[in-house]
């Protein structure tokens, strides 16, 4: 690292690990220690529906202790399972919940319960399971049946319906393959073989053969979806900023690749590869040009279509982000909410077929509300934008930050006072 003045930032744990550290834990043989773990709503969530499944989870100072019941010991549950409004904890159970002996009722609130669970059912479905939705949306109702491995081919690039596939493949008699169209994050894949299952990974690929797990303690990485918003406020204030304590997976790097051919100047040092990369990000101000995403480009950047507009508002020339269809269905219709506040930013911008269009630089000239549709990632991104804007951005629905990162606005403040 140069030695450049820089401010100095830790973002909070990664909560996509913690979510998956959390069911594998506890489907474990033995007792596993998650330390600096993600405590946010989403990752309750995660934690209450396991705890409701009999799994005993001790909160302690600086870790969760979670005593695993095995592949076998989860317990009917009492009444519906609710996953608040996670996206992820509803898929990853319900791929759990897909390969037990009994019934259980996955359920949600807000925006959950309109996004769409076909991309899910079908997968699971074609192994042997037997979800019924309403209408395609949750509740989703799950009778215990027997599995069988099956080869995948998801038609949609979604972790989260990979990962669900692959907790029902524990459970099914056979191997289990899914294939995807572009490489999505890899988490549950990595955090599958530190707790011993049997899985391997060819190109786009994955297959795994059922077996118990072992207890693998854990140490979470900071979030880089998370740092995201503090990277883009440092490149639009002209600052210097050192990461640190970040979680460095390929496969969630897509936002600092496209940084690079903006013109970004970064350092990266990993310290540490098992079972996630880890490591400090160096940012230096730069004068950002325009560029092309392609579709494949975006699931490695899921979290930061709202950032890299505002960036590409300020960047000089055109900038193109292709296939991002998907981003409707995320905690709102991201497409629709993200032009919404670039509008309110003052920033034009346009969406034709599958690509949004931004042509810059722009003033952002700010002064108007901006409604956060309780989607997290918007409203941090509301908060990069009000750092520059000309007159101040009054955000309704703030407090939706604390379904992933309750300290943000202290944090940013912190930062960027």
């Amino acid at each position: 690292m140069e030695n450049t003045p820089s401010n100095s930032y830790t973002p909070p744990p990664d909560k996509a690990i913690t979510h998956r550290a959390l069911i594998l834990a506890a489907i474990a043989d033995g007792t596993t220690s998650i330390f600096n773990p993600s405590i946010c709503e989403d990752t309750l969530a995660t934690a209450a529906c396991l705890k409701k499944l009999g799994v005993k989870i001790n909160f302690l100072k600086k870790s969760l202790q979670v005593e695993g019941l095995g592949l076998k010991g989860l317990k009917e549950p009492a009444g519906p399972l609710s996953a608040g409004e996670s996206g992820t904890t509803m898929r990853l159970m319900a791929g759990l919940l897909a390969g037990q002996d009994f019934n259980s009722v996955l359920t949600g609130r807000g925006s959950l319960l309109k996004r769409p669970m076909a991309r899910l059912t079908e997968p699971l479905s074609a192994m042997g399971a037997r979800i019924s939705s309403q209408n395609g949306l949750a509740p989703l109702k799950i009778s215990g049946a027997p599995l069988t491995g099956a080869r995948l081919k998801l038609s949609v690039p979604s972790a989260q319906v990979k990962s669900a596939a692959l907790l029902a493949g524990l459970y099914a008699d056979g191997r289990t393959s899914v294939t995807e169209r572009f490489k999505t994050r890899d988490h549950t894949e990595r955090l599958l073989k530190h707790f011993g299952a049997k899985i391997t990974i060819s190109g786009l690929t994955t297959i795994l053969k059922p077996g118990p797990l072992s207890a693998g303690h854990i140490t979470i990485p900071g979030d880089i979806s998370s740092a995201a918003p503090f990277i883009a406020a440092a490149l639009l204030s002209d600052r210097t900023l050192l990461i640190k304590n970040v979680g460095l997976n390929p496969s969630r790097l897509g936002f600092l690749k496209t940084l690079k051919k903006m013109g970004v100047r970064l350092k990266i040092k990993i310290k540490k590869t098992r079972p996630e990369p880890v490591g400090v990000i160096q940012v230096f101000p730069a004068r950002l040009k325009g560029v092309k995403i392609a579709p494949d480009e975006i699931p490695s950047m899921i979290d930061e279509l709202a950032l890299l507009a505002l960036l590409a508002a300020s960047a000089e020339g055109k900038t193109i982000i292709q296939g991002v269809t998907e981003l409707r269905h995320k905690e709102s219709d991201r497409i629709k909410t993200t032009l919404l506040l670039l509008e309110r930013l003052g920033i034009k911008a346009s969406f034709k077929t599958d690509s949004l269009i931004i042509t810059g630089p722009q003033q952002i000239r700010g002064g108007k509300p901006i409604e956060t549709f309780n989607d997290h990632r918007i409203a941090m991104a509301a908060a990069v934008g009000n750092l520059i804007a000309g007159k101040p951005v009054i955000t309704k629905g703030a407090s939706c930050v604390r379904k992933s990162y309750p300290a943000f606005f202290a944090d940013f403040k912190k930062n960027f006072h």
